[in-house]
């Protein structure tokens, strides 16, 4: 009987696509520009721990490449491992390690409320040009984020309504579409109401952090000082334009999950991960990506330019979990 060794060891051909690719086709395959990639590049080279694959140490921008073509992808690991050059156990070896860098080292400072009073003008004045809605500094909702099920005795909680399994993310989104505040815990089985009376948001705008501020929810919230739902039963011509308006402004959001799925389809696609903490930390790296592409596609007015440059970190409801 013929004895059966080990696989032989493969010798992979790793291309550096930075180098190799234009710009435009850099952005189509890995959704940022170059510009931007060195920019996250730069801030996370001290978290990323070098991997060894026969005995040759991968670069960093290797190991961000790799994240960025899953995030871009939402495809096995195995597609992205051999797109990549290198094995499968790598591949999701990188993946785990540079969605927990990014989540750690850059969340708190792209996904944020900016507290300042000329900040939350600009950011009502913004609002207020969708459809004349006063004093509106976001809009909020949640989203399914589909996920394998991970098993166990607590396997049905994650189940939602829909029938399949997902973590419900909670997000308030500004009129560029910018994901200002993010919850990412939440099994797919709570309900959203329930999200926002347990997070951090709400006991912010409790305790009046961002003045006379308003956000606004669809029905499933629960009507407050700071936070507007539409009227059940409009009656009278102002009782409809005042649905109107609040639907304008607040499908803000609905487009904001669209254009974040779009861009990195493994929000839309879902994650096969074993643990909720490495879907979560996924979760938080793309929005952190999201946040910097868009960033970069609005237009800054003159004058402004040093509040966006001054760092302003305030501490955002998320879980990232070491894996």
């Amino acid at each position: 009987m013929e004895a059966i060794g080990r696989n032989p060891r493969i010798n992979y051909e790793r291309v550096n696509y930075y180098e190799t690719l234009n710009e435009y086709q850099f952005k189509a395959r890995f959704r940022l520009t170059k510009i931007q990639f060195s920019e996250v590049l730069s801030q996370i080279e001290n978290e990323i721990v070098q991997t060894n694959l026969n005995k040759k140490e991968i670069a960093p921008n290797i190991q961000l490449l790799v994240a960025l073509r899953f995030y871009a992808t939402g495809c096995f690991l195995q597609v992205v491992a051999d797109f990549c050059g290198m094995c499968t156990k790598t591949a999701q070896q990188i993946v785990h390690r540079l969605s927990l860098a990014i989540a750690k080292q850059l969340f708190q400072k792209y996904v944020r409320i900016l507290r300042r009073e000329e900040d939350l003008i600009k950011i009502m004045s913004q609002n207020f040009q969708v459809s004349g809605m006063i004093r509106v500094v976001g809009a909020l909702d949640c989203v399914h984020v589909k996920i394998q099920s991970y098993g166990g005795e607590d396997a049905e909680l994650w189940r939602n309504r829909k029938g399949f399994f997902s973590i419900n993310v909670q997000c308030l989104v500004n009129s560029d579409l910018e994901i200002m505040d993010c919850v990412v815990r939440w099994p797919g089985s709570t309900h959203d109401s329930t999200i926002f009376s347990h997070s951090r948001l709400k006991c912010r705008f409790d305790e009046m952090e961002f003045g006379n501020g308003l956000i606004l929810g669809d029905r499933g919230y629960r009507n407050h000082r700071y936070l507007m739902t539409p009227l059940t039963n409009p009656i009278t011509p102002a009782e409809v334009l005042f649905n109107e308006a609040h639907i304008r402004t607040r499908c803000m959001v609905e487009r904001c999950f669209g254009c974040w799925g779009r861009m990195f389809p493994v929000i839309t696609m879902g994650t096969r991960f074993r643990k909720p903490e490495r879907s979560i930390n996924v979760i938080l790296a793309t929005a952190v990506l999201y946040n910097i592409t868009r960033r970069d596609k609005k237009k800054i007015p003159q004058g402004i330019t040093h509040y966006l440059s001054i760092p302003q970190i305030d501490i955002i409801e998320c879980q990232v979990l070491e894996s």
